[in-house]
């Protein structure tokens, strides 16, 4: 049963260290649940947990969440609506993200594929790290603050169905230790939830 404890990081842990218990408590969280609202919600509290236990860069994120395929959203069942309706969807419209479960500042609830950094990284299913936003041709601030991204995509069978999506307000706030983790986490994600 999940518990909040587990958003629980030690004083003077190393960066490696405190993403390793994110991955183990992760585990612990998503453990008997397949639903990626539930999973998801979780997970972004254990991120934003763990970067605010890290000394600056990682101290200074300011928005950890995830965005959805628009097609892995649950849709509303017949019996939960009043009239039932036909949608067509659009073959070559280009794909787009949604917004997801997130621990921050509101932000943006739509971003297409190939747009901004979140965008990049879904079309290209390849993690994107961005060490200064400003420099990013098409970045997409919803937060002016932010300087720095890591983008994650989260595959199943070797589509985009979410990514992980982190900001920090220093510069050059990831490097090679958080792709290396961030892209576990979204290994596990992948396959501890329904899709």
């Amino acid at each position: 049963m999940p518990h909040a404890d587990s958003s629980f990081f030690g004083p003077n842990a190393s960066k490696d260290e405190v993403y390793t218990q994110v991955l183990e408590q992760a585990r612990g969280l998503v453990y008997g649940q397949r639903n990626w609202v539930s999973n998801f919600s979780n997970v972004a509290s254990l991120l934003w947990h763990a970067y605010a236990a890290l000394p600056t860069p990682s101290a200074s994120v300011n928005w950890a969440g995830f965005y959805i395929r628009s097609d892995k959203f649950p849709a509303l069942s017949p019996q939960n609506t009043t009239t039932t309706t036909t949608t067509t969807t659009d073959a070559s419209a280009p794909a787009k993200l949604l917004l997801g479960p997130f621990q921050g500042r509101p932000a943006c609830q739509e971003i297409r594929f190939g747009k901004g950094v979140c965008g990049t990284a879904a079309q290209d299913r390849a993690t994107v790290v961005v060490p200064d936003v400003l420099e990013f041709p098409g970045h997409i601030a919803c937060d002016a603050s932010s300087r720095s991204e890591i983008v994650v995509p989260i595959l199943v069978g070797g589509e985009t169905v979410a990514i992980i999506d982190v900001d920090c307000t220093e510069p050059s706030g990831f490097d090679e230790t958080d792709k290396k983790y961030l892209e576990e986490l979204a290994g596990l994600l992948a396959e501890c939830c329904d899709w």
